[in-house]
């Protein structure tokens, strides 16, 4: 039975970065010129976090997705997947990529054992790709995406950060390429997390909004009735097409959070918004044994009382939640550290 927090949250869902590294600097997650890095000394070797990941499996995890940074940039990265997948107690083993090197590690994921992936597509428009993300590799995204669908995989996702003015025009362009992938498009609310530094509200495209929009484009849209802890809400076009709306800015889905992340360095994070994690690294490296390491995290997950979308919600004059100097001080407050 999986381990429970004091609003009954079940411990489940483990979201792994594998590095802190990217080959993009999307506007929203990495704004600034500079950043400072995780010491290479300190990232967690492929055999210590797949015993990690054996400690959070004792206390109830059957989920794990790898993510980044760009999880594609740590090398050798199938083999990690290969020993993860071997897990037989593992139900999902999924990662979340911006799919520039998909194309050329799609086929070696597969056979190693990944079960799904999603791939951060937020425009069709190479234009906008290269102001978003100041790269110019649209071209071998695309590719990422149908090399995806070749090497076999199957429940395919592509997520979408909505921003007003910027790719809210683009929604039912991504439907009709989701239909040709195939994959299920999920659009995601701009949130004022990490190193979103200039974040605002009226940047936000809300649920009711998109769902406006496409409603406009393909007429009824059918909420799908689910009982689920996915963060995305679901719903059928009347073609059938389905998507996902994740609200995590204006309808929160904290009450039935069973996600935590892993950084690359091993310090565990309860929450998206969480400003202090817990070091598993060092214990386990000072020889802690597993039952040690569980009743590190069993205690922390037993006393977890985060909400933090939620309270973000009931904040009036809503800021970005950290500000730059406090981000350059501690580089585990950036989204492309712990996960996203």
């Amino acid at each position: 039975m999986a381990l429970g927090d004091t609003y009954g949250r079940q411990l489940r869902n483990l979201r792994i970065s594998v590095t802190d590294r990217c080959n993009l600097r999307c506007a929203y997650c990495m704004p600034e010129e500079d950043y400072v890095w995780l010491p290479r000394a300190e990232i967690l070797h492929f055999g210590e976090i797949a015993a990690l990941a054996d400690v959070f499996m004792d206390l109830g995890v059957d989920k794990i997705r790898l993510t980044g940074g760009e999880p594609l940039l740590r090398r050798e990265l199938p083999r990690l997947v290969r020993m993860l997948a071997a897990k037989p107690r593992l139900r999902d083993l999924a990662m979340t990529t911006n799919g520039v090197l998909l194309a050329e590690h799609a086929g070696a994921l597969k056979e190693a054992g990944l079960h799904r992936v999603t791939v951060s597509l937020d425009t069709l428009r190479p234009e906008r790709f290269a102001a978003l993300t100041r790269r110019q590799s649209h071209a071998q995204v695309l590719a990422g995406i149908e090399a995806v669908t070749r090497a076999g995989f199957s429940e395919t996702k592509l997520d979408t950060v909505v921003m007003r003015g910027v790719n809210d025009d683009e929604l039912a362009e991504l439907i009709e390429f989701g239909k040709r992938a195939p994959a299920e498009v999920r659009f995601i609310e701009y949130m004022d997390v990490g190193g979103a530094t200039r974040w605002s509200m009226d940047q936000v495209v809300s649920r009711r909004e998109m769902l406006a929009m496409l409603e406009g484009r393909y007429g009824r849209i059918e909420p799908l009735a689910e009982t689920s802890s996915a963060p995305a809400d679901r719903y059928r076009l009347p073609d059938g097409t389905v998507f996902g709306i994740i609200s995590s800015t204006t309808a929160p889905f904290c009450s039935s959070c069973d996600r935590s992340r892993l950084t690359a360095d091993g310090v565990w994070y309860l929450c998206l918004y969480a400003q202090r994690g817990v070091d598993l690294r060092g214990p386990f490296r000072r020889g802690a044994r597993p039952e040690e390491l569980a009743a590190l995290i069993a205690d922390g997950w037993g006393r977890r009382t985060d909400r933090g979308a939620e309270q973000r919600l009931a904040v009036r004059e809503r800021s970005p939640l950290v500000q730059l100097a406090h981000l350059k001080a501690d580089p585990h407050l950036e989204m492309h550290t712990r996960g996203g």
